[in-house]
């Protein structure tokens, strides 16, 4: 199991969270919405819980809870421009649809 990051979207979490305090990554997680099932939460990890799973890359924690591992295992977490918007952008191989707004996934 694991998640990866690019180093584009290490280079703006690092931005992020030198903005911060007592930061220890990034969390990343799914939660059941949208017409088509899930949406990926993207937050501040202040705080490691005990089952939490962690994955470190261009010195970047993501912090990721077993239940959400399970729907986005393999994904890869990038940070593009595109024309006026920066976006962080998930490439999860479980992925089957989306929603024509792109706001949640479904998997199989």
């Amino acid at each position: 199991m694991a998640i990866s990051i690019t180093k584009s979207a290490a280079k703006r979490v690092q931005l992020f969270m030198s903005e911060r305090e007592n930061d220890v990554g990034l969390r990343i997680s799914v939660k059941k919405t949208g017409c088509s099932g899930y949406a990926y939460v993207v937050d501040y990890a202040d705080l490691i819980n005990a089952d939490d799973v962690i994955f470190e890359k261009h010195g970047v924690k993501v912090v990721v809870d077993p239940k959400s591992l399970e729907i986005i295992d393999g994904t890869e977490v990038d940070f593009v421009k595109e024309g006026m918007n920066e976006v962080f952008r998930f490439r999860n191989p479980k992925v089957k649809g989306e929603c024509g707004c792109g706001e949640s996934f479904s998997i199989d």
